[in-house]
């Protein structure tokens, strides 16, 4: 995925999981975070240069996150960055511009249209190379297909927003975002990952 670079000097331990999952307040100023980015974006297409930093000492954990875009239920946008070097303010904000402006499944969210935008932030676990598909936990896990240049991401919550069992979840995965053949998942060339996700959006909490 496209990133929009960024340099700051920020204190920081590497984590490689979700310690604790965010609490509730967290949560909330991940999403203000997130909508405060937008506002300021489609007004000035800039990230601020001395931002402040967040309350919750989470948010400087660097942690990878996708930012999911929705209006009336349907996808306006989806991106998200893995293991990144920056902590998880900074990639919240950075991949809610992605996703508003930069998915090339869709066309540019509008200023006009923001207020009816919903936002929904996974925040990720490392991705995990696993032997097998059949050590996939539909619901619990994440996926990501590699083979050759073709990559396809699904988050854990697809499988519960679709209803799709273990092989269908995969065929998906394989044929509608890597551009790989439906039973890729069962070839050995392929490389398999899972992570886990925390989820949370908008609609959860009061008008932000």
């Amino acid at each position: 995925e496209q990133v929009v670079g960024y340099a700051a000097i920020v204190g920081y331990q590497k984590v490689t999981e979700i310690a604790q999952p965010l609490d509730k307040n967290t949560q909330k100023e991940a999403l203000k975070i997130a909508r405060q980015t937008l506002q300021q974006y489609l007004t000035n297409p800039n990230l601020p240069k001395n931002p402040n930093l967040p309350k919750n000492q989470s948010l400087l954990c660097p942690l990878g996150c996708f930012v999911t875009l929705r209006n009336k239920d349907q996808l306006r946008g989806c991106i998200g960055e893995f293991e990144p070097d920056k902590p998880l303010y900074r990639v919240i904000q950075e991949m809610a511009i992605e996703a508003a402006a930069y998915d090339p499944r869709f066309y540019p969210v509008t200023a006009k249209e923001l207020p009816e935008i919903t936002i929904e932030i996974s925040v990720l676990t490392p991705k995990k190379k696993i032997k097998s598909w059949r050590e996939i936990e539909l619901g619990k896990h994440g996926v990501v297909i590699r083979r050759g240049p073709n990559t396809g991401t699904f988050l854990p919550q697809v499988a519960t927003e679709t209803g799709w069992n273990l092989e269908e979840f995969l065929s998906h995965l394989c044929s509608d975002k890597a551009g790989l053949p439906s039973n890729c998942y069962k070839n050995p060339a392929t490389d398999i990952f899972v992570f886990e996700a925390q989820v949370f959006e908008e609609n959860k909490f009061e008008k932000l």
